[in-house]
């Protein structure tokens, strides 16, 4: 079995450029954000979990355009493993839906918060034992860096909301990044807004973002931005849980 990246060293993974290491950075903050998460409680828990949305969904956003289609092509058993994860973010991309239309304290936000956490702890166990170690068998320093380099460039122009209809694979996702990535950076500052302030701000600031937030479900529909996945990971179509 090849080592899992969490046990390796930097050096090992390819250097601080290499995809690896920017993939194994983000799990352990995600590790971070989620013990914080537990520990916090009102306002505080809102703010940690937008953190953890902007981490998560540019993260897996990057892997699915960037990481995703290299495995298919240079591992046999890439698209039976890449299919596997991707079921995993949709259902991510499903119970988040539903955690944002909740508030802390009212039960069905309990509910939902440990069953998200589960399957994001079985994502990064997948990508660090599985997927990962085995694309690092198949490609060399300088195509992980390149990689890499592309991950990250995707990561910090992609969408930080759940966006469960919309494809995981290309050409939905291309197509669907900029409008709702637009979208959806607009309703972070509005959300963060909303919270911050008080009055007549935090209540137009509210307003404008639950504008937003229906544009967004209105464009996922649009017909270019579901084209191209796997029909088991169609909306409500996971065959999970």
């Amino acid at each position: 079995m090849p080592t899992s990246i969490a046990r390796q060293t930097e050096r090992q993974l390819g250097g601080s450029r290499s995809v690896l290491v920017r993939q194994q950075r983000d799990h352990q903050e995600l590790d971070r954000l989620v013990h914080a998460i537990d520990a916090s409680t009102g306002r505080e828990r809102l703010e940690l979990l937008e953190d953890l949305a902007r981490l998560v969904f540019p993260h897996a956003f990057a892997e699915e355009s960037v990481l995703w289609p290299v495995i298919r092509r240079v591992m046999p058993e890439g698209p039976e493993l890449t299919l596997q994860v991707e079921q995993e973010h949709q259902e991510i991309n499903e119970l988040w839906s539903q955690l944002e239309r909740t508030t802390p304290g009212d039960g069905r936000h309990e509910e939902l918060w440990p069953r998200i956490v589960a399957l994001l702890r079985e994502d990064v166990r997948d990508e660090e034992d599985e997927m990962l170690p085995r694309l690092q068998e198949r490609v060399g320093r300088r195509e992980l860096v390149r990689m890499g380099l592309m991950w990250e460039a995707v990561r910090r122009i992609a969408p930080t909301r759940p966006h469960p209809v919309v494809a995981r694979r290309p050409p939905g996702n291309a197509v669907a990044a900029l409008p709702l990535t637009v979208l959806d950076r607009s309703r972070d500052a509005l959300d963060r807004t909303s919270r911050r302030r008080e009055g007549r701000v935090s209540r137009v600031a509210g307003r404008l973002s639950s504008v937003a937030a229906g544009l967004a479900g209105r464009l996922e529909h649009v017909p270019p931005m579901t084209v191209g996945e796997d029909p088991s990971t169609r909306a409500g179509r996971t065959g999970r849980g």
